[in-house]
């Protein structure tokens, strides 16, 4: 006990550490990815680890930003609207986030405007140097508080002019405390197809440019198609003035939950804290070898039909959109021991072509989203899931949508909707809930939904409850509109299950349909809280319904 007791007591004593993470040559690199892994590889080795992510947009944060625009916007406990890297660190450190663990180019210069408003720079012309690097580094100091290293993801790519303040943010940072900061510079070795030979040049002129800003490189994670060879790291030491050893090699793998093995396989948390002169403490990756272990052994596969409106984008699909359902449902499957077989299905295709694109599905997921486009495929696909006993699950728009399916054709209340897409219609099944509508008439719409963790309360013997084990459970939402309960007594009639609402009983949370193998919709967002190592209840249970009903 006593050694403990010391143990506690060096560590509080040392300075909090800094890894800063940027990006080069093209953006899409997965520099999020190598955050999230450094954080798993350091957090194994007994170290507190708090990520940040920094996006360079003016907007204050990303819930007014297309989801084609910006993939997923991820909600944390506290309400913030995030980058999709977010919910990447909670996935691989298995913790919840808030918001001093993500900052946006808005919301460092409103503080710094809001502080010259308020004469808090005591008169003096407010600069980029020193005032809006100061905000920045009180910003990742205050992400550190509590924790022994930080992990600060760069948005975009270096040499873009919106990101050059935060770059020089952490040159100064480590000006002031060498000791106390790395950088690690993810870059891209492309493989001409002309040529049939790894290129090192993109990564030579993007550390040029780092260099330019008086920034050196510490690490180079090097992303190609296929491992680095000693020739190129030789190349890439030499021109980059960084140790060959210090060329870490994050190919192309099957799976995002590989990486945090394979730079560990090169002793990358070692060569960190060597670094910073830290003890390389145990190591303990375990967990996550027992489930890549079971990714790549599973062989019996369910079909999962996820049904969404924002996969288009030109001639592309982006399922960057819906990446936490989509890491949820794989997360469900490994723990039921099958493969997942994931079909992107656009709700519009379903208006035009009819459901038949379902039925080889083994369960089906309606996604979340906003306005009226696609919704009626969505609504054919819902039919479908209830009267073909299919095992289904509704998230968000998703609840919403088999409210108005159940509505109309089990009801028979002509024309029900959602007073989001039909004001007028004569059964607003789907209302706007009172404090959202004034709201939108004052077009207050950025961070003013209803967001963040919400307490439920589960119906007990129903489907949720089973599945949380609880009859208490907080999950995040995301949400303006909410179940019309002048409806209420209808639906519980025919069979509709109100198993989870809030606390006063009053907002609806979850509805099932009480004869069918399993139909769960839920009001909040269970994605967010779902993890490789600890999948969603709700997913994994669904999952275990559709393995069940396998054609």
């Amino acid at each position: 006990m006593p050694r403990s007791k010391s143990k506690s007591r060096n560590r509080t004593k040392r300075s909090t550490k800094y890894i800063f993470v940027s990006g080069g040559v093209i953006s899409g690199l997965g520099k999020g990815i190598t955050a999230a892994s450094i954080a798993a590889i350091l957090k194994g080795k007994g170290y507190t680890i708090s990520p940040v992510k920094v996006d360079m947009y003016l907007n204050q944060d990303a819930g007014t930003i297309r989801p084609q625009e910006h993939g997923e916007v991820f909600v944390a406990d506290d309400g913030i609207e995030t980058d999709q890297d977010l919910g990447h660190y909670e996935r691989f450190l298995n913790t919840n986030l808030s918001k001093v663990n993500y900052m946006t180019t808005g919301q460092v210069y409103g503080e710094v405007l809001r502080k010259e408003r308020a004469f808090e720079y005591d008169g003096e012309d407010v600069e980029a140097i020193p005032h809006v690097t100061d905000e920045i580094i009180r910003r990742f100091k205050q992400a550190g508080k509590n924790a022994d290293i930080v992990i600060i993801e760069l948005g975009g790519t270096v040499g873009e002019y919106q990101n050059a303040i935060f770059f020089e943010a952490s040159r100064i940072m480590k000006l002031r405390a060498p000791k106390d900061v790395i950088q690690v510079h993810v870059a891209y070795l492309p493989i001409p197809g002309n040529l049939g030979e790894m290129k090192s040049k993109p990564v030579q002129q993007s550390v040029r440019l780092l260099n330019a800003m008086g920034i050196e490189p510490d690490f180079i994670v090097a992303r190609a198609e296929h491992y680095v060879d000693d020739r190129r790291k030789e190349r890439i030491a030499l021109f980059c003035n960084v140790k060959k050893e210090d060329v870490i090699s994050n190919p192309d793998l099957n799976s995002i939950y590989e990486v945090p093995l394979v730079l560990q396989q090169q002793k990358f948390g070692e060569k960190i804290l060597n670094k910073f002169n830290l003890p390389t403490g145990r190591k303990n990756l375990e967990q996550w070898r027992k489930l890549v272990r079971t990714m790549k052994t599973v062989k019996k596969e369910v079909h999962i039909g996820v049904v969404g409106k924002y996969f288009g984008t030109g001639n592309y699909h982006l399922s960057d959109v819906y990446v936490s359902i989509i890491e949820a449902l794989k997360a469900a499957s490994w723990y039921n021991k099958v493969k997942p077989v994931l079909h992107w299905i656009d709700s519009e295709k379903i208006e035009k072509e009819g459901t038949a694109i379902l039925h080889k599905m083994d369960g089906i997921v309606i996604t979340p989203g906003f306005g009226k486009r696609g919704i009626e495929g969505m609504i054919s696909a819902i039919n479908y899931a209830r009267t073909k006993k299919v095992p289904y699950l509704g998230l968000c728009y998703g609840m919403q949508m088999a409210t108005i399916e159940f509505a109309r054709n089990v009801l028979r209340l002509k024309n029900a909707h959602t007073v989001e897409v039909d004001d007028g219609t004569p059964h607003p099944v789907i209302n706007i809930m009172p404090d959202q509508e004034k709201k939108l008439l004052k077009r207050d719409y950025g961070a003013s939904m209803r967001l963040g963790a919400w307490v439920c309360v589960l119906k007990p013997g129903s489907k949720a409850e089973k599945a949380y084990g609880t009859r208490r459970i907080m999950e995040r939402h995301r949400h303006r509109y909410e179940f019309n309960n002048k409806y209420r007594k209808q639906f519980e009639a025919k069979g509709f299950v109100f198993s989870g609402t809030s606390p006063d009983g009053h907002l609806v949370e979850i509805i099932e349909i009480a004869d069918h193998p399993f139909f769960v919709g839920v009001q909040f967002h269970p994605e967010f809280k779902s993890r490789p190592l600890a999948p969603g209840p709700l997913f994994r249970d669904f999952v275990k319904a559709s393995i069940k009903n396998k054609k």
